[in-house]
């Protein structure tokens, strides 16, 4: 059954099994403020910790499983904070960087349109958004965001974003256990997705599409 099981799956697999709650909270850490973590699987693994959050908290100390959740919010707020710092100190020189397997212009671009197209509220919609949660805090970063506003939505999101996948992802394995008996704990990875892509297209297809339909529909400008 194992050899049937994508590669996120059997990853966030083996951090729950074997790296446990550190792991985890390194991982939540590096993919909201470290532009190396942008392929880190934040909201699948988010989602499995939910269904292991019990498993977790047991480890840690026996705390409960809400604790363990806290931490993880805590996590996603200290990364968004270390990659605010980097893009105010280092950010202009990522446009002259080159691409390597660790950084993609093209997803720090997004990040930018993604800001300039909703400003302040980017850091909590980026939560939500695969890389663009990665580079969102650099971008704030780069153009200065006041650092109260930015701390305001940082936690806002980051209490969102976490609570609402390992929430959706704990209550979820508890109700199909109860009623059917049945483990959600093989099916992590096609239950994360479908999440993921019902909450990220609408807002991808506003930004991206869109705006490439409206720079389209813009008339060139009349010679004198």
């Amino acid at each position: 059954m194992g050899d049937n099981k994508g590669f996120i799956q059997q990853f966030i697999e083996w951090i729950i099994q074997y790296g446990g709650l550190y792991v985890l909270l390194l991982v939540v850490f590096a993919e909201t403020g470290l532009f190396v973590g942008f392929f880190l699987p934040g909201d699948s693994l988010l989602f499995a910790a939910g269904i292991y959050a019990e498993d977790l908290a047991k480890e840690f100390f026996g705390v409960h499983w809400i604790i363990i959740m806290f931490m993880v919010a805590l996590a996603s707020v200290l990364g968004n904070i270390v990659g605010y710092w980097f893009g105010y100190k280092a950010g202009p020189l990522l446009y002259e960087r080159k691409e390597s397997w660790l950084f993609k212009k093209k997803h720090l671009l997004r990040a930018k349109s993604f800001y300039d197209k909703y400003g302040k509220l980017t850091i909590f919609f980026a939560k939500f958004l695969p890389f663009i949660r990665t580079f969102a805090p650099i971008v704030a970063g780069m153009v200065k965001m006041n650092q109260a506003s930015f701390l305001f939505y940082n936690i806002i999101g980051s209490v969102c974003w976490v609570s609402s996948m390992m929430l959706g992802g704990h209550f979820l394995q508890q109700w199909v256990m109860k009623e059917f008996n049945y483990s959600l704990k093989d099916h992590i990875e096609a239950i994360t997705i479908i999440i993921v892509l019902i909450t990220t297209l609408p807002v991808l297809y506003k930004v991206f599409f869109r705006r490439k339909e409206s720079i389209e529909e813009t008339p060139p400008p009349s010679k004198l």
